[in-house]
């Protein structure tokens, strides 16, 4: 069992990872009202691939091994190449506040994939919180006439392409260093990029403010990659992992001072149901389950 400490930490390196995370989410916006979405990916691929090339060799990791040709590798790099897409798109074309609300349901995506794909028991009380919490992200998509806004729907593809990613690392060799999982998730977003552009067109030589952006949101990247690490490796997993929902708080907030959002009701029900739903499943886990550490792993 960890002590107080060393969860006390573990939760601070977890919010510190949120924080970071809503903050490159900010940074890309930023950066997309004049660059596309395409060349801002190939541009953070770009960055996060030398950024974790060179945090491996400061901790004489090994990225580049056998274990890289694996199925597993190859399905993971698919589901984070789609969803970085999806999420990206998602930030770009809506407000931050919705699309950070709608990812904080990734948490109950990967419960229900565990239980249905990797044989994992869950109690009915918890599908029930599982229901409550897609419940909560119609409550932000409000699908009908005069209230659905189709690029919504992108945040939602990427949430699921999120929760895709982390049940495959669950599965992953146990020889992969994290610095192999942050390469790996960073340099195929180079080509999905590329790919995207060539369909898309429209690359522009940046200004001076969307390379600040773009740097600024590829450094967070790789700071959040590290503290939701090192989050996973301090404490135990079942109280440190609740305080990865800070993120709605921050991705809120920073829609509301920088982008000058305004969630409507519908909105702040739907993030306040999607948030329940997760605390009440990780923390009856809390309750249930033998205290364990987590390996890590990139969960944005």
């Amino acid at each position: 069992m960890g002590s107080a400490s060393e969860n006390l930490r573990g939760a601070l390196f977890m919010v510190a990872a949120m924080a970071a995370f809503a903050l490159e989410d900010m940074f890309l916006k930023s950066a997309a009202w004049e660059v596309p979405v395409g060349q801002i990916l190939m541009l953070f691929g770009t960055g996060g691939t030398l950024g974790f090339l060179i945090l491996a060799r400061i901790r004489g990791e090994r990225v580049f091994t056998r274990a890289l040709l694996s199925r597993g590798i190859a399905l993971r790099a698919a589901l984070e190449s789609t969803a970085r897409l999806c999420y990206t798109l998602a930030i770009a074309l809506t407000p931050l506040s919705s699309a950070s609300a709608i990812l904080q349901a990734t948490p109950l995506v990967v419960v229900a994939g565990a239980a249905l794909l990797l044989g994992e028991r869950v109690a009915w009380s918890r599908w029930l919180a599982i229901l409550a919490g897609f419940g909560g992200v119609l409550m932000i998509l409000r699908p009908g006439p005069g209230s659905f806004e189709a690029a919504s729907l992108f945040a939602v593809f990427g949430m699921l392409g999120f929760a895709g990613r982390d049940l495959t690392t669950r599965v992953m060799p146990r020889g992969l260093s994290n610095a192999t999982l942050g390469f790996c998730g960073f340099v195929v977003l180079i080509p999905t990029g590329a790919l995207f552009l060539a369909a898309t067109g429209g690359a522009v030589w940046p200004s001076a403010s969307s390379w600040a952006a773009l740097a600024a949101g590829t450094l967070f990247g790789i700071v959040a990659y590290a503290a939701l690490t090192a989050a996973m490796r301090t404490g135990e997993v079942s109280v440190v992992t609740p305080f990865r929902y800070s993120r709605l708080l921050f991705g809120v907030t920073l829609g509301v001072l920088v982008f000058g959002e305004r969630p409507d009701t519908a909105t702040l029900l739907g993030s306040a149901v999607i948030l329940g739903s997760g605390l009440f499943i990780m923390l009856g886990r809390r309750k249930t389950a033998p205290v364990q550490r987590a390996s890590g792993g990139r969960s944005a």
